[in-house]
């Protein structure tokens, strides 16, 4: 069985069995010519340079030392580059959302950790992230303000919890998810939801498919009023206190869009993540409603631009953004981090 994300419009299994990697056993011989021994030594100091500069300290040590107080952030991008699935659009949107925490918001380069698929960052595994989620919720203090932001596929799956309205599960996919799983929206909401004290307040932007409650958030806001979003169940989804604020790029029904419509030089980047950026960097005193409602009016313009006679090959964005949150609250106040 599959499911499609269309992120992409690509089919997606929910798991899929056997190795990820086969690789065939290298035989040495017992004498090598000095020309292959040479050749030897230089791939093996090859090799060597690349494992130092995997497992550097900057890399290595960057999950167990202390993360700063105050403001911190997660950004997680997922390109799947050896996949057919792969997106073009997460290093872009990491980027951009980097940038504008540490421009816009005064975030310092050591209080932001970036997992994504380039040299310099650990790849966003599922191991990756789980332990990036502890880096994130360490030590957490009163006035702390934290980000996690992901840029990836996305999927959903039958609730047999009876905690969802609509009987899904909402999931993030990690880089290895076929192999490892994806990252459950129940275990979001335990990770990341629950345990914020009094005083601790968490942005979480989420920009994939069927994102609408990916992090069970007791509240979501719909016709510009507050809909209860309890679990039947009647299972607490709140927090120790705190405030949780969700970001989504659509509705649980919905899909994403990764697209070049939004840029002059066809750079792809996902639509929630831009418009969400353009949002708070042309706005400096826009409130949550106003965020809300500036990213579905660019979403609209990009779609009514379209050039009629082409609409067939210019796919419609068809997302509407989603708040949610830990306990409802004014939509008319600023929005800060």
């Amino acid at each position: 069985m599959s499911m499609a994300c269309q992120k992409c419009r690509q089919q997606l299994p929910h798991c899929e069995c056997g190795n990820s990697d086969r690789s065939l056993p290298v035989q040495e011989h017992d004498r090598f010519s000095s020309k292959m021994r040479r050749f030897r030594d230089k791939f093996r100091r090859k090799n060597s340079l690349s494992r130092s500069l995997s497992t550097s300290p900057r890399l290595s040590l960057i999950f167990t030392k202390p993360p700063p107080s105050g403001k911190r952030a997660l950004l997680c991008g997922v390109t799947y580059k050896k996949e057919k699935f792969r997106l073009r659009g997460t290093l872009h949107d990491v980027n951009s959302m980097r940038n504008m925490l540490v421009q816009k918001f005064s975030f310092s380069d050591d209080s932001i950790l970036i997992l994504a698929e380039e040299e310099a960052y650990k790849p966003p595994t599922r191991r990756n992230i789980l332990e990036a989620f502890k880096w994130l919720m360490a030590d957490l203090k009163s006035g702390d303000s934290l980000v996690f932001y992901f840029s990836g596929h996305g999927l959903r799956q039958p609730d047999f919890n009876d905690d969802e309205l609509d009987g899904f599960d909402e999931t993030i996919c990690p880089l290895d998810f076929r192999t490892k799983g994806m990252i459950i929206d129940n275990a979001i909401n335990d990770i990341l939801v629950k345990p914020l004290i009094p005083g601790v307040t968490l942005h979480a932007i989420i920009d994939s498919c069927h994102s609408g409650t990916v992090l069970d958030l007791p509240w979501v806001y719909k016709e510009k009023k507050w809909a209860d979003n309890r679990p039947p169940s009647g299972t607490n989804k709140g927090t120790s206190g705190g405030r949780a604020i969700g970001f989504s790029a659509c509705r649980d029904y919905q899909l994403a869009a990764d697209t070049s419509a939004f840029s002059a030089e066809k750079t792809m980047m996902g639509a929630m993540s831009h418009t969400f950026i353009k949002a708070l960097s042309e706005n400096p005193n826009i409130t949550y409603q106003g965020l809300l409602d500036y990213m579905h009016e660019e979403i609209e313009k990009v779609n009514k631009a379209r050039c009629p006679l082409l609409k067939v090959f210019q796919r419609k964005i068809d997302q509407e953004p989603v708040l949610s949150s830990s306990e409802k609250f004014d939509t008319n106040i600023k929005f800060k981090l």
